[in-house]
C-alpha cells in the first residue's frame, strides 16, 4: 500500500476528484494548505500599497492506494491538475505499513 499526497491548485480540485472517481478511486482526504515552491509567492497591490504574498493557497489531497494503482493514480492526478504554468504542484508517494478500519476492524487493503 502507498500513500499519495498531492499538492494542487485549489481550482483544480473538482477536476482531479472527478477524474479519480471515474477511475474507481473514491477515498481521499482534502486539506486547505498554504505554501510556496519555486514561484516564491508574488507581490500584490492593495489600496495603493504593495505587499508580498509569501504563502499561496493550495489543496493537499491524501489517498491510500494498493501498489498496483500507484502509477495510474499519479497519471490521473497529473493530467487533471496540470495547467502548464508554474505552481501546478507536486506529488509525493510513501509506503504505508498498516491500515485499520476502526468501525469493522478490517486491515490493510480490505480497509482501503
Amino acid at each position: 500500500m502507498k500513500k499519495i499526497e498531492a499538492i494542487i491548485k485549489p481550482f483544480k480540485l473538482e477536476d482531479v476528484k472527478d477524474a479519480l472517481s471515474e477511475a474507481g478511486i473514491t477515498g481521499m482526504t482534502v486539506s486547505d494548505v498554504k505554501g510556496y515552491g519555486r514561484q516564491q509567492g508574488h507581490s500584490e497591490l492593495y489600496r495603493g500599497a504593495e505587499y508580498v504574498v509569501d504563502f499561496l493557497p493550495k489543496i493537499k489531497l491524501e489517498l491510500i492506494v494498493a501498489e498496483d494503482q500507484v502509477d495510474n493514480t499519479i497519471s490521473i492526478i497529473t493530467e487533471s491538475a496540470k495547467t502548464g504554468k508554474i505552481g501546478d504542484g507536486k506529488i509525493f508517494v510513501s509506503s504505508i505499513e498498516k491500515v485499520v478500519r476502526i468501525r469493522t476492524g478490517e486491515e490493510d487493503e480490505e480497509a482501503i
